[in-house]
């Protein structure tokens, strides 16, 4: 007689139900280190982490210190969290994120979010390097994102759902807040920068797309390319955190120019464009904040 097979899951259900009380003690940790109580938080992608140095009144967490909190790998990845003032406001900033190519699972990588949460951040700023396939775009460019497309293969809410986080089936119409991308257009016209916007297909990686795959996404409409983004944002809506993303266009996808990808050539464009870019973010925050500061 064989042996009765596995139940599939059953230890990563249970951890997925204990998410709520590691992400509350991670958050914990956090506010007991500043008396800083942010409602807004910027995650920094590649090449991006220079805006969290020019906080005031901060203080930098190694994301190694925080408890359960994943550990970035990645180049360009700083991997701390920094609470400090961009002006006068209360700012929750990770340099660097975490990716499923590094060997994370989709829950692990929408653990920051969930820490974000339970500090109470009510609105969340995602910016991501990504490769352009709208020709339209050139190397540079910065979009702000209106949907993804997740070809990652994994949801982060796959697994038991924890009503403290959020509803089992939540809805996605409206993934990237709308306002928040209409006050993004409007600050980037009003400050004379030419801003795009997208659809994002989010990938596994570590490799580049072939210019066959790329030629596909931009069949099925995506714009642009990354390997990021897709899972926090779907953890943040989960929820209720509302969510702007921006995008640097740091090289063109494969087969749109005759050349290779190189990873230095991202780094290279996010410091080309951090002077447009942070400016775009300073003019942000404050519409941002006001939209989820606590009424009277």
């Amino acid at each position: 007689m064989s042996a009765s097979p596995k139940r599939p899951g059953r230890t990563g259900m249970m951890k997925n139900s204990a998410d709520f009380e590691r992400a509350t003690r991670a958050a914990k940790f956090i506010l007991a280190r500043t008396r800083l109580r942010p409602r807004l938080a910027i995650v920094l992608g590649s090449g991006l982490g220079g805006f969290a140095d020019a906080l005031s009144d901060s203080i930098a967490i190694p994301y190694a210190r925080i408890p359960g909190f994943p550990r970035s790998t990645a180049i360009g990845h700083a991997g701390r969290l920094v609470l400090g003032r961009a002006g006068k406001l209360p700012v929750a900033a990770m340099q660097g994120r975490v990716h499923l190519y590094e060997g994370y699972s989709a829950r692990e990588v929408a653990f920051p979010m969930r820490v974000l949460g339970r500090m109470g951040v009510r609105a969340a700023v995602l910016t991501s390097a990504a490769g352009g396939i709208n020709t339209r775009y050139q190397q540079g460019a910065l979009v702000v994102l209106r949907d993804h497309i997740n070809l990652q293969g994994v949801n982060p809410l796959a697994g038991r759902n924890d009503e403290r986080l959020g509803p089992r089936f939540p809805d996605m119409t409206h993934a990237y807040t709308p306002r928040y991308r209409e006050f993004a257009m409007e600050e980037a016209r009003r400050l004379g920068l030419t801003v795009h916007e997208g659809v994002y297909a989010a990938l596994l990686g570590p490799s580049y797309e072939t210019p066959a795959e790329i030629r596909y996404l931009r069949t099925i409409g995506a714009d642009l390319v990354g390997m990021s983004t897709a899972a926090e944002v779907i953890a943040a809506r989960h929820m209720g955190i509302e969510v702007l993303a921006l995008s640097c266009v740091t090289n063109m996808a494969a087969g749109i120019l005759d050349q290779p990808i190189d990873h230095a050539e991202v780094l290279e464009t996010g410091e080309r464009v951090k002077e447009q870019f942070t400016a775009l973010l300073q003019a942000l925050l404050p519409r941002l904040a006001a939209d989820v500061s606590p009424r009277a």
